[in-house]
């Protein structure tokens, strides 16, 4: 029965790329003119979020939100949600209407079309380097000033499916802490389970989303950074460590193999 369902799989997975491809094709015009000028970011958050919609809801997901704290249309985050799978970026611009600035690896920069629009879109950084890092201060401080949040996976990687949680990066706490920005934990369930960079492994469902309280940064400074960073990996580590569909899937057997992702 397992073999049987194989050749679906690969084609449902077919459809995700033929999907994003034709969406981007579709929406470039807009997607085009409104990278041209910064203050046009709004116009292309919306065109994102229909991209967004279009492939998640495309692929036969449906999210279900659970919201401890809902974020106010006059203020700057800093997004910090779990990485698993493809599908978690896209699921994170349709959570929210306020527009968000990624923080994204320079490799996905040299894709043919969607590189374009993605360096215009997105604060590229190269960890290699340290003079790009503090260009990324740079930028997210002048994007913060104008009105935007930031969405960093702190991770930085997509770990192997037996890791409940990989070790969180410091990019984040520290952009968070020198601007004074909440942290909004976004916990994602299921997107390691219907959505894995295993492609024979997957399917329709949904997708459990729990935005917990935002931590807030104001009284720490950067000393406190690796506080801050634990007491936020602390917060969803617990929260995944207690759902059940998601540890079921995280200690099933031969599932070490690891998938890397360009996000």
């Amino acid at each position: 029965m397992k073999y049987i369902k194989i050749p679906f799989l690969l084609i449902w997975r077919l459809w995700f790329y033929v999907l994003m491809i034709v969406l981007i094709l579709l929406t470039s015009p807009l997607l085009f003119v409104f990278t041209l000028k910064e203050e046009y970011y709004h116009l292309l958050w919306k065109v994102m979020r229909f991209i967004s919609k279009s492939l998640v809801y495309g692929m036969g997901f449906r999210i279900k939100r659970q919201f401890d704290k809902r974020i106010q249309s006059d203020k700057s985050y800093m997004f910090c949600p779990n990485h698993t799978s493809l599908i978690d970026p896209f699921l994170l611009v349709i959570l929210s209407k306020n527009p968000i600035v990624f923080v994204g690896k320079k490799e996905l920069a040299k894709i043919p079309v969607f590189g374009f629009f993605y360096k215009k879109a997105i604060i590229v950084v190269d960890r290699s380097s340290a003079e790009s890092r503090k260009r990324v201060f740079k930028e997210a401080k002048r994007r913060l000033q104008n009105g935007v949040s930031i969405a960093i996976f702190p991770e930085g990687l997509v770990p192997t499916e037996d890791v409940v949680l990989s070790p969180f990066k410091k990019g984040a706490f520290s952009l968070a802490i020198e601007f004074k920005i909440p942290i909004v934990p976004q916990v994602y369930y299921d997107c390691k389970r219907l959505f894995s960079w295993n492609f024979f492994k997957g399917g329709v469902g949904v997708l459990r989303v729990h935005q917990h309280k935002f931590v807030e940064t104001k009284d720490f400074t950067l000393d406190d950074m690796d506080d801050l960073k634990d007491k936020t990996f602390n917060l969803m580590y617990n929260d995944l460590l207690n759902d059940k569909k998601y540890m079921k899937d995280t200690n099933r057997p031969n599932n070490e193999r690891e998938f890397k992702s360009p996000l």
